[in-house]
């Protein structure tokens, strides 16, 4: 790996630290496309499975007591973990380029759904209907492109749960899913040392700027954070694009 890839890598997780760190999630947003552009998808799924896994451990623990409704947060956990492991096996044997395409187009409807429908909400007697089909459309799109928000986030913020119900929910979500990803990617030969050294690496900037994220959101509305996110978002979906048809 070069000097410039390994730089823009921390560059990716640096920003994912402070997305996470500003929301409670959503930092593989960021982090997944960016590392995809200078590397291919399965680096860039494998790069961010270790992180995923620490830092939402973390969040989980931190949030423990702030669980809504079991019959939500279980269903909707388990039925990702068998999302994650058929969008793992989806990674190994599906073209770079249709990954890469379909990253990008997951990006573009959580930015048209979000546009479209800003103040969709869904009750808590839905979402617990809901949280199994949510579960595993979130899950593959966690294990095939590392990147699942168009369902798992988009889901949970429709519900608008209080910030740390939310923040509670989806990091059992994300810690399910990489319990399964894992080993997943290792067996299929994704998730090698060289990577998961890289993803180890990675915590640094993560960890470090995930306060500094925080920090920052009390001073940006979270419409505006919203609106630079979305913005940015868009950005990546047609660099990814781009990537592949030139």
């Amino acid at each position: 790996m070069s000097i410039e890839a390994l730089f823009f890598m921390m560059i990716a997780f640096i920003f994912g630290g402070l997305l996470k760190g500003a929301t409670g999630a959503g930092a593989p947003i960021l982090a997944v496309p960016a590392m995809a552009l200078f590397f291919d998808v399965q680096f860039a799924v494998a790069a961010f499975v270790i992180p995923n896994i620490l830092t939402n451990l973390w969040q989980a623990w931190q949030m423990r007591h702030d669980l809504p409704c079991r019959r939500l947060v279980w269903p909707f956990a388990l039925s990702g973990m068998l999302g994650a492991l058929g969008g793992s096996v989806a990674l190994a044997y599906v073209h770079l380029d249709i990954l890469t395409l379909g990253i990008a187009s997951v990006m573009l409807l959580y930015i048209g759904f979000r546009y479209v429908n800003p103040r969709w909400k869904l009750s808590m007697l839905m979402g617990v209907k809901l949280a199994v089909p949510a579960g595993l459309i979130g899950g593959f799109l966690q294990g095939a492109s590392g990147v699942s928000a168009p369902v798992s986030i988009t889901f949970l913020s429709a519900m608008h749960l209080a910030r740390k119900a939310f923040i509670a929910t989806i990091s059992i979500f994300f810690l399910m899913m990489g319990a399964v990803q894992v080993p997943s990617l290792i067996y299929l030969g994704i998730l090698t040392s060289e990577r998961a050294l890289f993803s180890c690496v990675a915590l640094i900037p993560l960890f470090a700027f995930m306060p500094v994220g925080a920090m920052l959101a009390r001073f940006l509305s979270p419409e505006r954070f919203n609106q630079m996110l979305l913005a940015l978002l868009f950005l990546l979906a047609m660099r990814l694009i781009y990537s592949v048809v030139v």
